[in-house]
């Protein structure tokens, strides 16, 4: 049998399994990160519990969102705007309002390349005054399943030390500034911080995580959207301290810039050195992903984590993850690793 095969069947089984499991208490989980990445967690994670939670990085400068931001000193709107899109429902109502607000305008004027999304957004933020009851509000015009907050209530900027930024000068280490320049730098990142250092975390955001059954952290951008989570004070302290069993997803690949090069294992070892603190219950990869298992097992050891392999990408190839899949992953950790029996 083929793989593309095997993961065919593998899919019609995870789906068949989700569709028949029991409903009734459900996990309170916490998925934090932003971009892609988190959307790809919630797309999954909203299939199996109702009780979601997606905390979001604020430290994008490109785009729309940079845009937005250098004209109106807001919060960057984007990675908040597709976690919403992700929690929308897959009937018509759900899947009209994610198209509506991932809608980007094409013209020749200043609406050009705008998400709908993000002006809506920025809009109610405006009228309100308030970034989590506007939040809270377009969630319950989409009919989101779950909940959005940002990680932080000012505007961060992400800084990088860069080893071979310049190629001329492949061992100097500089500073790069920007989310999106960190995203694509050349060179091998060091480490990130953010500014200002210690910024003040949502506490709507510190409460989930402290009540949740489960905390998820990643897949996504690593240097950009999943550690700048760990360099909240507020936020890291609630993620060490938490009585909730915490999931690391690890990306498909090797992201282009920031982390090039990169093996399974070596992202787990940046994560450390940047929250040497926290400690995880699972880590979670792609089986066809990781090359060196026993590494990747070495690696998660030293975080207090074990390893769980499962075919989460998507079957045709390309390097992103199946939601029915992951949701089946996910679902699988949750009942083998958490609590047996109803939920509380």
């Amino acid at each position: 049998m083929s793989s593309r095969n095997l993961r065919q069947r593998r899919l019609s089984r995870a789906t068949a399994a989700l569709s028949g499991r029991k409903r009734g208490a459900q996990p309170k989980v916490v998925a934090l990160g932003g971009g892609m990445g988190l959307s790809a967690s919630l797309t999954a994670l909203r299939r199996i519990t109702g009780d979601l939670t997606a905390v979001v990085t604020v430290a994008d400068d490109g785009g729309s969102s940079g845009r937005l931001r250098e004209e109106l000193g807001v919060l960057p709107p984007g990675d908040l705007r597709k976690a919403l899109a992700a929690l929308c429902g897959d009937d018509e109502w759900g899947q009209t309002w994610a198209q509506v607000i991932q809608h980007r305008f094409e013209s020749k004027g200043d609406l050009h390349e705008h998400a709908v999304g993000n002006l809506l957004i920025v809009a109610l933020w405006e009228q309100l005054g308030d970034h989590v009851q506007a939040l809270d509000l377009v969630g319950k015009l989409l009919g989101a399943h779950g909940r959005v907050l940002p990680m932080s209530a000012v505007p961060l900027e992400l800084q990088a030390l860069v080893r071979g930024h310049d190629l001329e000068r492949p061992e100097e280490v500089v500073t790069v500034r920007g989310q999106a320049t960190v995203a694509l730098t050349p060179g091998e990142v060091q480490s990130v911080h953010l500014v200002p250092a210690d910024p003040p975390a949502v506490p709507e955001a510190v409460a989930a995580v402290l009540d949740a059954d489960w905390v998820v952290l990643g897949p996504g951008s690593w240097f950009s959207s999943v550690i700048p989570h760990l360099l909240v004070p507020e936020l890291l302290d609630a993620l060490v301290t938490t009585k909730a069993r915490k999931v690391l997803s690890l990306n498909l690949a090797p992201q282009p810039g920031e982390t090039e090069g990169f093996s399974p294992q070596r992202h787990l070892e940046v994560l450390g050195r940047h929250a040497p603190k926290l400690a995880m219950d699972v880590v979670l990869a792609d089986e066809a992903a990781v090359p060196d298992r026993e590494s990747l097992a070495d690696a998660a050891q030293r975080l207090g984590a074990a390893v769980e392999l499962a075919p989460v990408a998507s079957p045709d190839g390309v390097p992103i993850h199946d939601p029915e899949l992951l949701a089946a992953a996910y679902d699988r950790i949750f009942r083998m690793h958490g609590r047996i029996g109803p939920w509380r």
